[in-house]
């Protein structure tokens, strides 16, 4: 059975993988693993043993914690974590953050005023 924790590091881990644009093969490659063992980490079905969480931390470029935050909350009831599951959005928020951050500010901007209006 699937711990609440594991499924909630893996999927941190997962969510900052699509970040930086990384897939599972990558990742595994740069921490001396097989995919598969990523895609067990990913869906919570396997733990990640403290080296291997700091390994997969460094080549991800976050703090260990990173893989944490959030862990107070009920992910069932997160918008957050409904939202960060879909690639489609994580696509988008890549997409995003690669903008530079004056005309970021401005598409914000924008895009809280279409809100606002529908």
């Amino acid at each position: 059975m699937k711990h609440p924790v594991d499924v909630h590091v893996g999927k941190r881990i997962r969510h900052r993988r699509w970040m930086v644009g990384m897939t599972q093969q990558q990742l595994a490659d740069s921490v001396g693993i097989k995919f598969q063992q990523i895609q067990k980490y990913e869906t919570g079905m396997n733990r990640v043993s403290a080296s291997r969480l700091w390994d997969i931390a460094r080549t991800l470029g976050v703090a260990i914690g990173f893989f944490f935050e959030g862990l107070d909350k009920t992910e069932d009831t997160s918008i957050e974590g409904d939202l960060l599951a879909n690639k489609e959005a994580m696509d988008l928020v890549r997409a995003y953050y690669a903008i530079p951050e004056a005309q970021r500010k401005r598409l914000f901007d924008l895009a809280q005023v279409l809100s606002d209006a529908a």
